[in-house]
């Protein structure tokens, strides 16, 4: 539902639900503008469930003095009352011709008896919001971009993914910086660096990526670097589980799967295959395995069993990089 009509929400119940806030937040406001464009002296409601008896429910619905439209919002479905459940579903089962009610749950399990009733209703549409796998962040920074008529590279929106994290919000908030100040341009890695490149994720991944191709004097300096700017050992020991992860998973994953299959089973986006196929040429079962282990003793060690985590993580370099023989 990302671009509906007033007529997909009154007289309707839109139940909006799942864990990500943002694409929540989204499909709300959708159905918000939807009513708003249709009588722009419609009325907007908002409550939480906690609040809401069938009492409340009936005056957010009610017509006002001014405007018999409305659209009633009403957050944090799970935490309706049980008393109110059954009115909420009758209501649900025949809305208001005027009036579109939107409902929105966090999508755990709390509420999920309620959901499956309210799932029945033939006047009910439900819009799920699921969590992204790894592999899918790149891309919804993409589609970000371009729905500010911007164009990002594949390595570019990875990039992006490894500085800001996994939070939709940030990444929303990152797409829509990069776009306004480089309207026109498309955007590439070296903008990516330009504006996040400093942030310690990135650095880590700078410094597992170089040990991973074997690249022993330029994952020491990455690595000298990365500390000596306030880089967390501990974000190097996870960046190296990552790279490690994945290159195993690749190295384990059928042979004749066509690329997307292949990166999905490695979990990477489809553009990262050149790269692994490429690390991959030096690594065997035997140290794989090696590497691994150091990377876990590197991480027990930083993370408190012992006083020196520059000279763990040297180690854990020098390690990783040796164990890369093709074994």
């Amino acid at each position: 539902m990302a671009n509906p009509k007033a007529s997909d929400i009154l007289g309707r119940v839109t139940l909006v639900s799942g864990p990500e806030e943002l694409l929540n937040e989204r499909t709300v406001s959708s159905a918000v503008r939807a009513v708003k464009e249709a009588d722009p002296e419609s009325e907007l409601s908002e409550t939480t469930a906690d609040q809401l008896s069938m009492a409340a429910l009936g005056d957010l619905a009610a017509p006002s003095l001014f405007s018999a439209v409305r659209c009633v919002v009403v957050r944090s479905l799970e935490n309706l009352p049980e008393d109110t459940h059954a009115g909420l579903v009758d209501y649900a089962g025949s809305p208001a011709e005027d009036v579109g009610l939107v409902l929105v749950h966090s999508g755990g399990q709390k509420g999920s008896g309620l959901l499956g009733k309210l799932r029945k209703l033939g006047t009910v549409t439900e819009v799920k919001s699921v969590a992204l796998k790894q592999y899918e962040f790149p891309r919804f920074v993409a589609n970000e971009v371009r729905s500010h008529g911007g164009r990002i590279a594949e390595d570019a929106a990875e990039l992006l993914v490894q500085s800001v994290g996994q939070d939709l919000r940030a990444l929303a908030g990152a797409a829509h910086q990069l776009s306004s100040d480089f309207a026109g341009e498309p955007l590439t890695v070296g903008v990516v660096k330009k504006y996040f490149g400093g942030r310690a994720e990135v650095k880590s991944f700078a410094v597992a990526d170089a040990a991973i191709y074997g690249r022993t004097a330029v994952a020491l300096e990455e690595l000298r670097w990365a500390l000596d700017n306030g880089t967390a050992p501990v974000l190097v020991t996870s960046a190296f589980a990552g790279g490690l992860r994945g290159l195993a998973k690749f190295k384990a994953a059928g042979r004749g799967l066509r690329d997307a299959d292949l990166a999905r089973e490695a979990g990477v986006p489809p553009w990262k295959l050149k790269i692994l196929r490429e690390q991959a040429r030096g690594w065997g079962e035997v140290g794989l395995s090696e590497a691994i282990s150091a990377v876990a003793r590197a991480d027990a060690e930083v993370k408190g069993a012992a006083s020196d985590a520059a000279y763990s993580l040297e180690r854990m370099v020098l390690t990783v990089t040796e164990a890369r023989t093709g074994r």
